[in-house]
């Protein structure tokens, strides 16, 4: 099933622009940053994705309200039966813009980063959360499903209460807490504030007791006891047939980067297990080439973290996708030294 669920996700950034520049930004995103990709690309790709099982296609960025044409490419991806997702800043917003996502959007994701002297600094703007903030009464009057974005980090759980209590009383639906990814523009700014098991299981508790039908909170933490007694949620499990099955079972989310870059599980996942390139072909023959020859290379990585964490001598909460991302990179590197020895270099 793996970490998605009953979701199987395509995750696109379709732009690298954006009004701000924050500091934990995985795709270093900024202003001057004009990378994106044609819209008739990424339709084609959204095709080629649901024949493969995919249903849910998640835009993020960059901030994907800055790319021209995505009430376009969200049009596409419920024509071939998808459900969609936006995450943004908001402070880009208006009732325009809106009114276009409104019927188009299932969840429109609004990233929150703590109180509001916290948001501003991670965002580099002393304007963020108020102009954020300003932006959520229209959301309201156009009775539009949204919910926020918290990224914890080893410094503010102490902010978590406050981030859920400000949530609820603006009428957010949801609250989805995101472990920092130290990739990108937080692998220099933020490099050492990932939380550690410990915050990880406070996050994960908190989360039980403040759900409600009306709210819920959802944290992207697994528990080594849950990942021991199910493999498959972490794409460790029994790989027979799995010739025959489609693309979404066996990998999600799957991720397209602003540059073309298909990759597993998360932005800027190490080359080593790359599903290609956009630019270079399409969607269904860099899936089907994979499969034959990076899939089974993909899922011994996951048997290798699988047994790692399984050998664990006491139970533990983890960032899967922080931890698989990080293994992914040694080995990458690992092979990387052992070319150079091979050549002498």
């Amino acid at each position: 099933m793996g970490p998605t669920g009953l979701s199987r996700v395509l995750q696109i950034h379709p732009t690298r622009q954006c009004n701000l520049s924050c500091l934990h930004c995985y795709s270093s995103s900024s202003p001057n940053e004009k990378t994106e990709l044609p819209l008739s690309l990424l339709c084609d790709a959204v095709s080629d994705a649901a024949s493969e099982g995919f249903n849910y296609v998640s835009l993020s960025g960059g901030e994907p309200t800055l790319y021209r044409p995505l009430h376009e490419l969200l049009t596409h991806a419920r024509q071939v039966g998808m459900r969609t997702a936006v995450t943004t800043n908001g402070m880009l917003l208006t009732e325009r813009k809106i009114e276009q996502l409104r019927t188009m959007v299932d969840v429109l994701a609004i990233s929150i980063d703590g109180i509001p002297s916290a948001h501003n600094r991670i965002r580099g703007s002393q304007h963020a959360f108020e102009t954020m903030r300003s932006r959520l009464p229209m959301l309201r009057a156009a009775n539009m499903m949204f919910g926020f974005i918290f990224t914890l980090t080893q410094y503010n759980l102490d902010e978590l209460d406050w981030v859920r209590d400000f949530a609820v009383n603006e009428g957010a639906k949801l609250l989805q807490i995101h472990p920092l990814e130290e990739v990108g523009n937080a692998a220099i700014m933020l490099r050492g504030n990932a939380p550690d098991a410990t915050e990880s299981a406070y996050a994960w508790m908190l989360a039980q007791q403040k759900t409600t039908e009306d709210f819920q909170i959802r944290i992207d933490v697994a528990f080594s006891e849950a990942i021991k007694q199910q493999p498959n949620l972490v794409f460790a499990g029994d790989m027979t047939g799995f010739e025959e099955k489609p693309m979404a079972d066996l990998i999600s989310p799957l991720v397209i980067e602003a540059n073309g870059t298909v990759s597993p599980i998360q932005y800027g996942f190490a080359r080593k297990y790359s599903v290609g390139n956009l630019k270079i072909s399409p969607l269904r023959t860099l899936l089907s080439n994979w499969r034959k020859q990076g899939l089974p290379q993909f899922h011994a990585l996951c048997r290798d973290v699988y047994e790692e964490i399984a050998r664990a001598p006491a139970p533990f909460f983890l960032d899967w996708n922080g931890l698989i991302g990080k293994r992914a990179e040694e080995a990458f590197l690992i092979e990387q030294r052992r070319i150079n020895y091979s050549m002498g270099m």
